[in-house]
């Protein structure tokens, strides 16, 4: 049984003014948090660093691996140093300012700091030795804090092919679980159910946006970082790779 046409519109409508509210509902509240969290930033006491070994990232009231845990804190996580000690095995640990109230010990090794010499480096070592989703979100915590490192291009390449990389499960995980059947019936356009698949949140959070290659129903990164590379370090070692990438994914956009 076909509905009339009038009842079409006001349904199709009223759909569409929903979904406009909850993106600028969405929008609004990440607006809002963004600026809190600059607000908390730019209040912390002490040298910046950052949270990007996020297994070693445990805040203590002494500078002790068996001293009493006070909060364990997440990757990409901002403190300000406000000392350092050494502990009687060996391990060096930073007094932070986690809040302008919440004080405690963090092993050193588990933070990054943009204004020592040398961190950039030893990030770039984790960020070689890590994989998958760890290894992209810790790029994007170096290129977030490093801007000015010489190293910068190698991890853009690391940081583009992770995400890459990452398309590739992305496109054989959303052929698991979406289903055309109830798409379908949705009503709404296929490509859109693809590029709402919410395992890409967490990648969005990262900086890291897809295309999808309709016709064969894949996701591939957008290549904003090889294209970086050939814009800012056009004659690094890099840039070769980067134009290569590029072309490739070129070809797959004209398709």
């Amino acid at each position: 049984m076909s509905l009339p046409s009038h009842f079409n519109r006001a349904f199709l409508l009223r759909r569409f003014l929903f979904t406009l509210t909850v993106t600028l509902l969405c929008l609004s509240t990440a607006f809002t948090n963004l600026r809190a969290q600059q607000r908390r930033i730019m209040n912390l006491a002490g040298q910046r660093a950052v949270v990007a070994d996020e297994r070693l990232a445990v805040l203590r009231d002494a500078p002790d691996v068996s001293a009493r845990l006070v909060h364990r804190l997440s990757r990409g996580r901002a403190v300000g140093i406000l000392g350092s000690r050494r502990a009687p095995d060996g391990l060096l640990f930073y007094r932070v300012a986690v809040t302008r109230r919440t004080r405690g010990w963090l092993q050193s090794d588990s933070i990054f700091a943009p204004s020592r010499a040398g961190d950039d480096e030893r990030l770039a070592r984790l960020i070689n030795g890590s994989e998958g989703f760890d290894r992209l979100a810790r790029a994007r915590i170096f290129l977030d804090a490093f801007p000015r490192s010489a190293l910068r291009p190698a991890v853009l390449i690391v940081y583009a092919d992770a995400a890459e990389e990452a398309a590739t499960k992305l496109s054989r995980d959303v052929g698991k679980r979406l289903d055309e059947r109830e798409m379908l019936a949705g009503g709404a356009p296929l490509f859109s159910y693809y590029l709402n698949f919410n395992e890409l949140d967490r990648f969005n959070k990262q900086g890291v946006n897809f295309i999808l290659d309709r016709k064969a129903r894949a996701f591939h990164y957008d290549g904003a970082g090889w294209r970086e590379i050939l814009r800012r370090y056009p004659r690094s070692s890099e840039a070769a790779e980067a134009r290569q990438r590029l072309a490739s994914l070129s070809t797959i956009a004209a398709q």
